[in-house]
């Protein structure tokens, strides 16, 4: 394979992929992988309303008892919108950018990855691609499905760089260790539906639910720790939906998230909503989307940044600050970092990547590659 890492970007890029992703953009992955040695899974996972979902795992073994480095990702993007000044599924380049939905978010790291292993000899241990079809929806039947395959086939990782774009200012600056965890409630209070003029034959559920809430809004969680900012709870929906003005309404509704660090788990958290909504004479019902994670700083998160410091000459940040990703489920196998280009244009009209940033995220990569099997 004599592609470029940004001729590798633009084939993906050219295959449309909103979320959830299947068919012709998993086709372009297998195709470049199958020639570098790669023996391909492709499964479809789930049913409706979640499902299916098509992911992709690949996986080159190298020498009996060698290391296995894994790399993840996804291919599925979030719709593109209106807007573009170029179709966003028809790859150009700019002067020294690379446009198309997906060219940092993340098929252009995706790409970085192919263009690194595919010098590097068998012998060197165990490469593979975990792939899914289905992080930027509901995720899962994502990577979730990926790794029960994974251990059907005995193919545990030692290690795993997950692609997302993590840089901000430039290439290189910040390294993912760990994230906060997240949850979101859906908070009720019923009451019983009666004329304005006639409070005392109704029961209005609006104030209930108004005191429910500035009591969760005044919930001060904690101070942050040593590597994750302080937790935060937003009210990111209040809904009555009575277009009458005397009619008092007979429920109202509300919903809130959570971003939580290692303080707390999601579990103790979804008590003490509940013990409040009841308390308000309400109800919630909690869904967690992932536990606060943290890859302490030790020789993976240094092998990282030695490649990054050999290619950029910059030494990228240890953070744990943004939203959730994939790695919040595969750091149930092993230490897990995240590292990619720069978050400036992702999920934007005309998102675009760098020519250079590609080049030397692929060099970034097969560093960290060659690194992580040595151990």
């Amino acid at each position: 394979m004599n592609a470029t890492t940004a001729d590798i970007a633009e084939a993906l890029i050219a295959c449309p992929s909103v979320t959830p992703a299947e068919g012709l953009v998993f086709d372009c992955l297998e195709d470049m992988l199958r020639p570098l040695g790669f023996e391909v899974d492709r499964r479809i996972s789930g049913e409706p309303p979640d499902g299916p979902v098509e992911n992709l795992f690949a996986i080159r073994r190298g020498p009996e008892g060698s290391r296995h480095f894994a790399f993840a990702g996804h291919l599925d993007v979030v719709p593109p919108g209106d807007g573009w000044t170029s179709a966003p599924f028809a790859p150009e380049r700019k002067g020294d950018l690379l446009y198309g939905r997906g060219a940092v978010d993340m098929k252009g790291a995706i790409a970085a990855m192919v263009a690194a292993v595919r010098d590097i000899p068998v012998e060197a241990g165990t490469i593979s691609f975990v792939i899914t079809g289905d992080e930027e929806g509901p995720a899962r039947y994502g990577t979730l499905a990926l790794m029960d395959r994974m251990r059907e086939l005995s193919a545990i990782p030692d290690l795993c760089l997950v692609g997302e774009p993590t840089s901000v200012g430039r290439l290189g600056d910040m390294m993912k260790i760990g994230r906060r965890g997240s949850l979101n409630a859906w908070l009720e209070v019923a009451g019983t539906q009666g004329h304005v003029a006639y409070p005392h034959l109704a029961d209005n559920p609006v104030p209930k639910l108004v005191a429910m809430l500035a009591e969760l809004d005044a919930w001060v969680l904690d101070e942050g720790t040593e590597w994750f900012q302080p937790s935060n709870l937003e009210i990111t929906d209040l809904e009555v939906g009575n277009p009458t003005t005397n009619i008092i309404p007979a429920l109202a509704k509300a919903r809130i998230s959570i971003r939580f660090n290692d303080c707390h788990s999601g579990a103790s958290l979804c008590a003490r909503i509940e013990e409040i909504a009841l308390r308000h004479s309400g109800t919630a019902r909690c869904v967690i989307s992932g536990e606060p994670f943290l890859t302490e700083p030790g020789s993976f998160s240094a092998i990282v940044a030695e490649a990054v410091k050999a290619e950029t000459g910059i030494e990228p940040e240890a953070s744990t600050t943004g939203g959730t990703s994939d790695a919040r489920f595969l750091k149930d196998f092993g230490p897990v970092i995240e590292f990619g280009l720069s978050n400036a244009t992702m999920h934007k009209r005309d998102e675009a990547v760098a020519l250079a940033d590609l080049e030397a995220l692929a060099r970034i990569y097969r560093r960290v590659t060659e690194a992580a099997l040595k151990g």
